[in-house]
């Protein structure tokens, strides 16, 4: 058990928050899904007997243009004083831009909740941990810029050999010659 776990802690529930970012990853990463529910468990074995899951933002990104409604339960919750520790397998399932993920670490520290991954218990009331938890929340926020990036890329080298294929604008047309340019015509 972390020393940063403290009484206080345990005498409040815990959430085990479970997310996964698209409709795709829900219905075909089922071992992810496993992984993260499997997570219930280590939180009882730290002490804490009242565990809630939410897992209702399961298909919904945290880069911030989707509403998470469990999210927002959390975070209200978190805000009340009710939760002694919020778990993730991943930081990055939390959020992934940094104004939700700032608040969620300034809420936790104002309130003195713990925030809980597969590797180890912060308490952003620790100088340490705050940092830690910054460079992590940077870093995801990164990695979703990177990602973004990348896809972009691609779909630019894939027109460049000219193997893009969208769908005309209602009331068009594909023409069938095989020029370069793709003409539509009016219907």
């Amino acid at each position: 058990m972390s020393e940063k776990i403290k009484p206080q802690h345990l005498s409040r529930k815990s959430i085990l928050y479970v997310r996964q970012s698209s409709p795709y990853q829900v219905l075909n990463s089922l071992e992810s899904q496993k992984l993260q529910y499997a997570m219930e468990a280590r939180l009882i074995s730290l002490g804490w007997s009242e565990v809630e899951v939410i897992d209702e933002d399961l298909g919904r990104s945290a880069g911030g243009n989707v509403t998470r409604s469990g999210f927002e339960r959390m975070v209200a919750q978190v805000c009340l004083g009710e939760v002694g520790a919020v778990r993730a397998r991943e930081v990055s399932r939390f959020a992934r831009n940094s104004h939700e993920w700032q608040q969620l670490v300034e809420v936790c520290r104002v309130v003195d909740t713990l925030l809980v991954d597969q590797e180890t218990v912060y308490s952003p009331r620790i100088s340490n941990d705050r940092l830690l938890l910054g460079l992590k929340g940077s870093l995801n926020e990164y990695e979703l810029d990177l990602l973004r990036q990348r896809a972009s890329e691609a779909r630019v080298q894939k027109a460049r050999r000219g193997e893009v294929i969208s769908h005309c604008p209602i009331g068009y047309i594909k023409s069938q010659d095989n020029d370069e340019h793709g003409i539509l015509q009016k219907d």
